[in-house]
């Protein structure tokens, strides 16, 4: 069974560089995919309220015979829940749904400029995570404005940013703030919703190093240090995205990739989103 590297986070939490992420998959198929993902190898499975599916996660988890400590579960806080109150509450739900006793990463789902105030929010993010109830908190899609004021107005640094990271949106600027206040960044969308997959650059590096584009693709990630999590239903695609680790990407290929970035979104700006 492959062996997937962990990182260490900001608070000495250890989490699975490569992760099965369970975004747009029905909550009906969750429970079978998830599992799958687990009899596979992966250690590493990401959720959140918005999808639907908590539940059928956490089924998964319990269903797998694996001992708790062995698989590192991230859930999101839902868009409408950002109040102080309702965010202590929406916890207390993910955990119900997901049907365990701790979590292991928590994350504040999208910044939303607009609907009201991120740094309240993060508040109660930083109760839940005293708490000991979640072994580390972070945030998704935030921008370096947004984790600045977070650093400047509270007391936790984020252990995590999740956002859009793949060859079209390479996302330098977030990166480098993270890498800055030792934030780890994680890739949501990371082949941008297969889009990548046709590109001739990276289909000429897959020839070469006998590999698929997502396999390739993946790569780049885990070498430039993210931690990724691709969907798939497909049991097939499932054991392919987990088989990274018997091969590297050339310093060439790496930059070739890299140069690929046009600031190309598959998902909402988080400027401008608000749910």
């Amino acid at each position: 069974m492959t062996a997937v590297p962990a990182l260490t986070l900001n608070n000495a939490v250890r989490i699975p560089q490569l992760g099965f992420g369970t975004f747009q998959i029905p909550p009906e198929e969750t429970r079978d995919t998830t599992l799958a993902a687990l009899e596979a190898g992966y250690r590493h499975i990401d959720t959140a309220e918005m999808y639907g599916n908590e539940k059928e996660v956490g089924q998964a988890v319990r269903d797998s015979g694996l001992d708790r400590d062995e698989v590192f579960v991230t859930s999101k806080l839902n868009n409408g829940a950002h109040a102080y109150d309702d965010a202590l509450q929406a916890f207390d739900r993910t955990m119900e749904e997901l049907g365990l006793d701790r979590l292991d990463l928590f994350l504040i789902h999208w910044p939303l400029p607009g609907r009201g105030d991120f740094v309240e929010t993060w508040k109660a993010m930083e109760e839940i995570y005293r708490s000991g109830r979640t072994k580390a908190i972070g945030v998704s899609n935030f921008q370096p404005h947004h984790l600045r004021r977070l650093l400047e107005e509270s007391e936790v640094v984020p252990a995590v940013n999740q956002v859009e990271v793949h060859p079209y949106l390479t996302q330098g600027d977030v990166r480098a703030f993270g890498a800055e206040h030792d934030i780890a960044t994680e890739a949501w969308s990371p082949i941008a919703q297969g889009k990548v997959l046709d590109d001739p650059t990276i289909n000429r590096i897959a020839e070469r190093v006998d590999r698929t584009a997502a396999q390739v693709t993946l790569r780049w990630h885990i070498q430039r240090g993210d931690i990724v999590f691709p969907k798939s239903v497909t049991p097939k695609r499932i054991a392919e995205n987990l088989d990274l680790f018997d091969f590297e990407l050339a310093e060439g290929d790496m930059r070739e990739i890299s140069a690929l970035n046009r600031d190309e979104r598959t998902g909402p700006d988080p400027d401008r989103f608000n749910g």
